[in-house]
């Protein structure tokens, strides 16, 4: 489903998100899908019919009514055919489409090639990957900002276009790029000898005088174009002479960006054009301080079947080709990458590295009265009954070693314990970072009056649990793949089993905004770090004891509780660990919440035992919901 939100504007416009997914489904002329456009206020369709391609199958909802699943979530997302598994957010959605188009046909090697090297484009999550964030967030709610207040265009330029800007004036690297170096060398040289002395020194080729710019894009080009075409495309010299052969490949000339993610056309380009446009052909007179994404947006254009897809979404991308020439240069004094550089300079401090032991860190911290402590477990004792369950809610039963699967089944003993202490009939669970659903399909069957929720941002994990569920016919449990911040529904309590690093404080975070309660075991402080919410120490105590630099030693050691380890070793890591999941605990006591730091039962069940356990004041919650 894509989100439609009508403007104020007489004329109204489609989201930038959906006409995103619309370009892609064009692109593609992928007809695996279903598509229904979703009004938030009652309207008809045929103000946007430009923008809407013919070729697909378009139908019309409200908002209110759409699948409880999909209601939880931001759109644009993708319900399956089941009506059990959901993928939401724009990243997810778009390379869902490329694997759809795929399975249709293979041989679409222009659709693969989207993917990227290693088929990553766009795959690490926005809350992790700032490259992600700028293009998947950053860039089209800047400009959704933009074409709502036009008339706060002419005040400055959108940070986040002119991160891009200065992404695009870098050079690139790429796998086996050699090859294509020595031949640009190869062009380089061949076109100095063309050239009349007149020709020397070009003011737009300072460090390879008498190069002209359209000698190496057209070079840059023919390989990029090259890679999305199954027809045969002027290929690249075969052989480079003797000559070029011995330069060292630290003296060959670099490659120019060709398209966002480098030299070839992925699925950023994809994201970004219609992004771009509107923000172009609104802001025309801003070219002039961003050459280089004017000149990503014409090698776009060079893109086959780009042009054929733009048109069938209402976008005439060859409005701004007379730009270069008609307009002025900038002047230094208007030039507004300052501010860029004050900003990157503000969020790049990366702290020097540190050295040394958690002693100190933890004297200071016992000397202000702070010291670890861990609640009793309430039922210690307590198992799900292993023996009459089915074989596919088991871990024993899958691909793990015994030893794994006995310390797995201990390890859900104590989170399902705690779940079940909390959940009442009607309550929504939902299991966080779920992976392939052992938590979480242990709970559906444990509490079939309970709707459990299990979000995965990995699509096999994803699939795997989806076919266990279906396997013992749970009808109380929905999947989505998501990252975190794309699921919006409310829920009642929260689960995590190891969620790593930062990950614990995203689902902290998650249940304390919806006033849900939460149990979370935490996994992997030595990936702490600041993260776009939060920082680190979390709580106000912590912040005035600890640097963050003090409070990243006791993460570090916090992972040193590993069987192999020394005794004393260990106890020093788990005594880290409780002093991390201390400062996180105070932090959530801030919103209302009481929170219990305790250790699973046995602690043998895994190195990193603890285990958070939060509720809710009733204010806070009934506020919630």
């Amino acid at each position: 489903g894509e989100q439609q939100q009508l403007p104020l504007k007489p004329e109204p416009r489609l989201p930038l998100h959906t006409s995103i997914a619309l370009f892609l489904l064009s692109y593609c002329e992928c007809k695996s899908f279903k598509v229904c456009l979703v009004f938030t206020k009652r309207a008809s369709s045929q103000s946007l019919k430009s923008q809407l391609p013919e070729a697909l199958e378009l139908s019309v909802t409200q908002l209110e009514d759409l699948p409880q699943l999909v209601r939880g979530c931001r759109l644009p997302a993708v319900l399956d055919e089941t009506g059990k598994l959901c993928r939401a957010g724009l990243a997810v959605v778009l390379r869902h489409i490329i694997n759809k188009t795929l399975e249709a046909d293979p041989f679409r090697k222009d659709v693969l090639a989207l993917l990227g090297f290693k088929k990553t484009c766009l795959k690490a999550c926005a809350e992790v990957s700032k490259w992600t964030r700028l293009c998947e967030i950053g860039i089209p709610s800047a400009v959704e900002e933009h074409l709502k207040t036009p008339q706060n265009q002419y005040q400055q330029l959108p940070l986040s276009i002119l991160t891009l800007e200065r992404r695009l004036a870098e050079p690139v690297k790429v796998h086996n790029d050699d090859k294509i170096r020595r031949q640009k060398l190869q062009e380089q040289r061949q076109n100095e000898k063309n050239e009349s002395p007149e020709g020397q020194g070009n003011p737009d080729s300072e460090s390879k005088p008498g190069v002209s710019p359209q000698v190496c894009d057209g070079l840059e080009l023919r390989a990029a174009l090259a890679k999305l075409s199954v027809d045969s495309v002027p290929t690249l010299a075969t052989r480079e002479n003797s000559e070029i052969r011995k330069v060292k490949t630290t003296d060959l000339p670099p490659l120019e960006h060709v398209f966002a993610e480098g030299l070839y056309f992925t699925l950023t380009d994809v994201v970004l054009l219609p992004c771009i446009y509107q923000y172009l052909v609104r802001a025309l007179e801003f070219m002039i301080y961003l050459p280089h994404l004017l000149r990503w947006y014409r090698r776009v254009q060079e893109v086959p079947r780009v042009l054929q897809a733009a048109e069938a979404c209402g976008m005439v991308l060859s409005v701004p080709r007379v730009l270069a020439s008609s307009l002025p240069g900038p002047s230094a004094e208007d030039n507004p990458r300052s501010l860029l550089e004050q900003e990157e300079g503000q969020e790049m401090t990366v702290e020097p590295p540190f050295v040394g032991g958690p002693r100190p860190t933890m004297t200071k911290l016992k000397e202000n009265g702070i010291e670890a402590v861990f609640a009793p477990h309430p039922c210690p004792a307590w198992t799900l009954p292993w023996d009459s369950l089915p074989g596919a809610i088991n871990p024993t039963e899958g691909k793990m070693s015994n030893i794994r699967a006995v310390r797995k089944r201990q390890q859900l003993n104590n989170l399902v314990a705690m779940v079940t202490e909390l959940a009442r009939p009607g309550y929504t669970i939902v299991d966080f970072c779920s992976g392939t659903g052992h938590v979480g399909i242990a709970l559906a069957h444990t509490l079939p009056d309970c709707q459990i929720i299990l979000i995965e941002n990995k699509e096999e994990s994803l699939v795997r649990a989806q076919s266990r569920g279906a396997e013992l016919g749970l009808k109380n449990i929905g999947f989505i793949q998501a990252n975190l911040d794309y699921f919006t529904g409310p829920f009642h309590i929260g689960v995590a089993l190891h969620a790593c690093g930062v990950a614990t404080d995203m689902v902290m975070e998650h249940c304390i905004q919806a006033g849900a309660a939460f149990v979370i075991s935490p996994c992997c402080y030595g990936f702490i770090q600041n993260a776009i919410k939060f920082t680190f120490p979390k709580s106000k105590r912590f912040q005035e004891t600890l640097t963050y630099k003090e409070h990243m030693i006791l993460c570090r050691f916090a992972d040193q509780t590993a069987v192999q380890l020394p005794p004393e070793r260990r106890l020093i890591g788990k005594h880290c660990m409780g002093l991390v999941d201390l400062d996180r605990s105070w932090a959530a006591e801030t919103h209302g919440y009481s929170v219990q730091v305790m250790t699973m039962e046995p602690e043998s069940c895994s190195p990193k035992n603890n285990m958070l356990v939060g509720r809710a004041s009733p204010l806070h919650s009934v506020a919630r919901y």
